[in-house]
């Protein structure tokens, strides 16, 4: 995407790179979502014990795509004084707060985290959550048709729906 943008911006401005780094953001931070109800449901499948142990891996990849987002952004914009004049747009300010929580669950995606941390690590990364509802309100109130923000909410929302069903249901038996 940036040898794209650099090579030609004309062709593949601004507008693309922003939103194919956004878009990739959300589909990789879906994808770290969906894991647990996919290994909650094929427990036994090979390729959802792989996805288990990389889920990490995913999730560091969907902020890389977001810091990108936000670096591109920030070089577009290019002004201290643009920034803050932006910073009242509140688009922009659940986008700041998003990254804000991200921050903190990348820096601590390692094992020399997790072991420093220990049940506080898992406490910690439940930040995800409203941290995506932030992404997906980012999304929303950004785009000209939010359709499309709908319809991945929508597909957030059942894969969250299941996670809990089927979390709910294995506490039970």
């Amino acid at each position: 995407m940036l040898g794209r943008w650099a090579a030609t911006p004309e062709l593949y401005g601004y507008g693309h790179i922003i939103g194919d780094t956004g878009e990739w953001a959300v589909w990789l931070l879906m994808l770290t979502l969906a894991v647990t109800p996919i290994r909650l449901m094929f427990r036994r499948q090979n390729w959802a014990q792989w996805l288990m142990r990389r889920r990490r891996d995913l999730g560091v990849a969907s902020f890389a795509y977001a810091a990108s987002h936000t670096i591109i952004y920030l070089i577009r914009k290019g002004s201290l004084d643009i920034l803050l004049t932006e910073l009242s747009t509140p688009y922009i300010l659940v986008g700041w707060f998003a990254l804000a929580l991200f921050v903190p669950l990348a820096a601590t995606s390692n094992d020399f985290a997790t072991r420093a941390l220990k049940r506080s690590w898992k406490r910690l990364h439940r930040l995800v959550y409203p941290a995506a509802i932030l992404v997906f309100l980012h999304w929303v109130l950004l785009a000209f048709d939010p359709t499309t923000a709908y319809i991945h909410i929508a597909i957030l929302t059942v894969i969250e729906l299941v996670r809990v069903g089927l979390q709910r249901r294995q506490r039970v038996t």
